[in-house]
Order: structure tokens, then C-alpha cells, then sequence
């Protein structure tokens, strides 16, 4: 199974393929950018979770990275419930 960090790597350039294949719609362009905000910066957070200076540092870290990677999952569903992208075009990020 592959380590934390490389999986949150891989998951923010998917979220940043995702966007640029977006319709270039105002709509679609201003939930995007939420989308590729909040999906590549789980990862940033996960390093420096990893830099951590306590547990206490750590735990807040990785609670960033989970907030960030909660409000990705509402953007996706936002994008797919406007009918902007097809649900099967990221269902799998979605899990």
C-alpha cells in the first residue's frame, strides 16, 4: 500500500487534471477553483503534519488535511449536482 504522502500527492494532481478539464463557464470556473484550492492543499497539509513540532501540532495538522479534504468532497458533489461534470468522470476521487 502506498504511504499517505504519495497518495495525497496523487490525489491533488488529479484534482488539478480535474479542473483544467472543466467547461470554461463562470460557474464552473469559480467552483473549480474552490475544488482545486481545498483538493491540493490536503496534501500540503499532510507535510507538514509529518514536520510537526508535538503530537499536539500533528493532530492539528492532520485535522486541516481532513477539513480540506471534506470541503473537496463537497465541491465535487456541488460540480456533479449542477450538472457540470458527469458524476462517473470522479467517483472514484470521491472514495
Amino acid at each position: 500500500m502506498k504511504d499517505i504522502k504519495q497518495r495525497t500527492k496523487e490525489f491533488s494532481l488529479r484534482i488539478i487534471r480535474l479542473f483544467s478539464s472543466l467547461p470554461e463557464s463562470t460557474t464552473a470556473q469559480v467552483n473549480g477553483k474552490q475544488l482545486l484550492r481545498s483538493g491540493t492543499s490536503s496534501s500540503v497539509h499532510y507535510r507538514e503534519a509529518t514536520r510537526a513540532r508535538s503530537n499536539k501540532d500533528f493532530v492539528s495538522k492532520l485535522g486541516g488535511a481532513q477539513q480540506e479534504l471534506e470541503e473537496t468532497a463537497c465541491w465535487l458533489e456541488l460540480l456533479t449536482e449542477a450538472g457540470i461534470v458527469a458524476q462517473a468522470k470522479f467517483s472514484d476521487l470521491q472514495n
